[in-house]
């Protein structure tokens, strides 16, 4: 039987806790929070207070985690410090208050002092009663350490629990370093800062209106305007940053990152941005709700996916088409367009073309056909002059629209003719529906009367009333009358403007925002050869445009553009004209719809 007294034997290894042992202490605390320094300081008391009991312990040192989690002993450098030692045979002892000091993860604490172990140090768990050279020392180690983890996941789900309450609360989480806003603790809310409001207003002004981000920064450095830290420095991640922020709208976003799990807790990003939870806050926006989610818009649209070579994917950003004409252009190949700078004229103004990619990166057809090259990407499409794409544009819409002066102005007479007749109909449609409930409510207080629920004062009072609001309705004041007819009349100024604006074909050149809203794709079929594709309902992302080949219905419009046309249209453009007819090959256009 073993005794205090007594020498024992592990192989080679003095098992007797009587002998003099060179030792030290561990100790951790969680939080940084006053209350847990001073739980660390009455540990370190505590541990003095052992030696008195042990004369035999020779203090070697200290070790002590402050502010860290006990899930992970990597994430603790005193911890692994204090197994550097070990392994180096500065100590054989180590003594700890309780198993959930030294780790509360089972894995860890097992393996940790199974490796103690065969290098003979032990570890002495004083709350507990636990040596780790003990026969059973390992048992009740697992013991103590599987309830040390679970206390881990519980308390872990105490906190999901708790952020989930803060959540529903619209508790600000952070710093409150956001530009734009100051952190008002005292009632949990953000002020606006005005100086730098103005800048976030520009920020998302500018990238509304199809500025990038590193067009935005070189503004912002230029105007020199200062950042949150007071500075002018400015970089793509803080507008990014910026741009992906709903505090700015007045809104919280919650999730913006995750933990792995309750043991690992390693801190993540959360990529999908549709899982984050957006709670309306109790501060004033400094943009629209409308402005934010155009910006959001945007910028989703320059970013793209990718899928890596072990499965998992990958986001970039992604550039898009910075030209009105390589949105629209797609080739017969499935290619899209590049713009190029064709030639510049005397006057120093430069023309641009449009050249197929495929072409442009691959060698020609020609010479694929020539080769013999089986499987070889190629494309033989010509390269269009951009004023010959206006051209077409503007023609198309003109047949489309027609002379839309004189329909403007039939309709507009056709609405002020039937507008005088249609106020009054509606006005003594709305009058007889009213005159008719008032009856209705005559009939229902005689009812009330003659059931005693109302007194005759009251049915008087309340009949005469109703009779007066009758006879209003019928003979309505001349004043009253004037004011329905002008509010139902509309101005005809005003929606002549509008309907001309809307169908203004009359300059030389289309604007862009008609082209951008109804062409959905243009497609060179042959050489001069092109269909285009109009769309009149909702716009069609750039990304799910395809090519014209494979329609089947009849265009809607089919036409030439001959040489006599295009000289007439860069004669109103100021374009020079002296371009040869012999070189000019008749552009044929179809148009579907």
């Amino acid at each position: 039987m073993q005794t205090t007294q007594q020498q024992l034997y592990f192989g080679s290894m003095n098992l007797d806790r009587n002998r003099d042992r060179r030792m030290v202490f561990y100790g951790r605390v969680s939080t940084q929070h006053e209350q847990q320094k001073d739980a660390l300081s009455n540990q370190m008391q505590w541990y003095d207070d052992q030696l008195k009991y042990h004369a035999n312990w020779q203090l070697v040192g200290r070790y002590i985690d402050e502010g860290i989690t006990g899930t992970l002993a990597k994430k603790r450098p005193s911890f692994m410090r204090m197994l550097d030692d070990a392994r180096n045979g500065k100590f054989d002892l180590i003594v700890t208050r309780e198993v959930c000091r030294f780790a509360r993860n089972t894995v860890d604490t097992l393996s940790i002092t199974r490796e103690l172990r065969g290098i003979g140090v032990e570890v002495y768990f004083v709350s507990d009663n636990i040596w780790t050279l003990d026969s059973d020392g390992e048992l009740r180690l697992s013991i103590m350490s599987s309830l040390a983890q679970e206390e881990s996941r519980k308390i872990s789900e105490r906190v999901l629990a708790g952020q989930m309450i803060s959540r529903q609360n619209g508790v600000l989480y952070g710093n409150g370093n956001i530009l734009g806003y100051d952190l008002d603790k005292a009632h949990n809310t953000y002020t606006i800062n005005e100086e730098q409001a103005k800048v976030v207003r520009f920020v998302f002004d500018m990238y509304s209106r199809g500025y990038g981000q590193s067009l935005i920064c070189n503004e912002l450095t230029r105007l020199g305007y200062k950042g949150s830290q007071g500075n002018v420095k400015w970089s793509c991640i803080k507008i990014s940053k910026m741009l992906r922020n709903a505090t700015y709208m007045g809104y919280i976003g919650y999730n913006k990152s995750k933990t792995t799990n309750y043991i690992d807790k390693v801190r993540l990003k959360n990529l999908d941005e549709d899982s984050i939870q957006l709670v309306k806050g109790n501060f004033p926006p400094l943009i629209s709700e409308e402005l934010w989610h155009e910006c959001d818009r945007i910028r989703k649209q320059k970013i793209a996916t990718y899928r890596m070579p072990d499965g998992s994917t990958r986001r970039a950003g992604y550039l898009g088409p910075m030209h009105l004409w390589t949105q629209k252009l797609r080739c017969r190949c499935g290619g899209g367009f590049n713009r190029f700078k064709w030639r510049v004229l005397k006057d120093g103004t430069p023309v641009y073309g449009y050249q197929c990619n495929y072409r442009t990166v691959n060698v020609s057809r020609s010479f694929v056909v020539e080769h013999n090259l089986q499987g070889q990407s190629s494309c033989d499409a010509i390269s269009i002059c951009e004023w010959k794409l206006e051209l077409m544009a503007k023609l198309i819409f003109d047949r489309i629209w027609g002379d839309q002066n004189a329909s403007v102005k039939k309709a507009v007479a056709m609405i002020d003719s039937v507008s005088s007749r249609a106020a009054p109909a509606c006005s003594v449609a709305s009058s007889s529906a009213q005159i008719s409930k008032l009856k209705n409510r005559k009939l229902r207080l005689a009812q009330m009367y003659a059931d005693g629920d109302l007194g005759r004062d009251e049915y008087k009072e309340l009949c005469a009333k109703t009779e007066q609001e009758i006879s209003t309705l019928q003979h309505p004041p001349a004043e009253m009358a004037a004011q329905q007819k002008a509010a139902a009349t509309p101005s005809m100024k005003e929606l002549t403007a509008a309907l001309n604006r809307i169908v203004d074909l009359s300059a030389p050149k289309l604007p862009d925002s008609l082209i951008q809203e109804f062409v959905e794709v243009v497609t060179p079929i042959k050489d001069n050869l092109y269909r285009w594709k109009l769309n009149f309902g909702p716009q069609v992302p750039h990304a799910e445009r395809t090519d014209l080949t494979k329609i089947e219905q009849d265009p809607l419009l089919k036409f030439r553009i001959n040489f006599e046309t295009a000289r007439q249209y860069r004669q109103k453009n100021s374009m020079p004209s002296q371009f040869r007819r012999c070189s000019w090959t008749d552009l044929r256009v179809e148009v579907y719809v």
